[in-house]
């Protein structure tokens, strides 16, 4: 683990976690956002400049923890796994953002399998604050989020190629190709979304194992 594993921790080190909670905080407020848009046209022209300002928000706390890591020589985790941890949930919210902005553009509403693709990556990124939480008071209770973050992210997955399959077995012909290739494309931006928490989760688990 990170040299401060041999020390007592103090606020300064404390601190890391903490916008690391931050992060993740604002990141499920993106999540529970984009689930209260979906299938709510009258709420579409808003929706791309509140995600962006949910987006910005997370952005200056990811620009302070990283200049924090450059001050900093004694840090709670490893260095790498701060920095890797807080990229990927910051590419969890811009997947957010870049899904309105694609539901916009393509004229795609939202339907059954998307709606729960995003249910359940709001749900893994919720795991992941949880384990932010425990991180060193309860490392093992940590690492216990972390995977039922990943296994969120499994039933993502498994939707995913339902939600493709179901997509173009129930085509009778080929008049509907452009609005499936859309579709498709929108499944796939909410499955790369997914894959960003489990990445974080991988790396919580081996944040865990360190610690313990």
């Amino acid at each position: 683990m990170g040299i401060s594993g041999v020390f007592k921790r103090g606020p300064k080190e404390d601190k890391f976690v903490g916008m690391l909670l931050e992060q993740s905080k604002i990141t499920v407020e993106g999540l529970r956002l984009l689930e209260k848009w979906l299938g709510k046209s009258e709420l579409k022209d808003k929706a791309i400049d509140q995600m962006r300002a949910k987006e910005i928000e997370a952005d200056e706390v990811r620009r302070i923890l990283i200049d924090e890591l450059h001050n900093t020589f004694i840090t709670p985790l490893d260095r790498e796994d701060i920095f890797m941890l807080s990229l990927y949930i910051d590419d969890i919210l811009d997947y957010c953002y870049t899904t309105v902005e694609e539901m916009q553009l393509l004229e795609i509403e939202a339907d059954e399998h998307m709606i729960n693709m995003i249910k359940m990556t709001r749900e893994a990124t919720e795991e992941l604050e949880m384990a932010f939480h425990r991180i060193f008071t309860n490392p093992r209770v940590a690492g216990e989020h972390a995977r039922r973050a990943k296994k969120l992210e499994n039933e993502v997955e498994h939707l995913y190629r339902v939600a493709i399959s179901e997509l173009f077995t129930k085509a009778k012909d080929f008049s509907p190709m452009m609005v499936m290739l859309r579709r498709r494309e929108l499944y796939r931006h909410v499955s790369n979304m997914a894959d960003q928490a489990d990445k974080a989760a991988d790396i919580l688990g081996m944040v865990v194992m360190k610690l313990t």
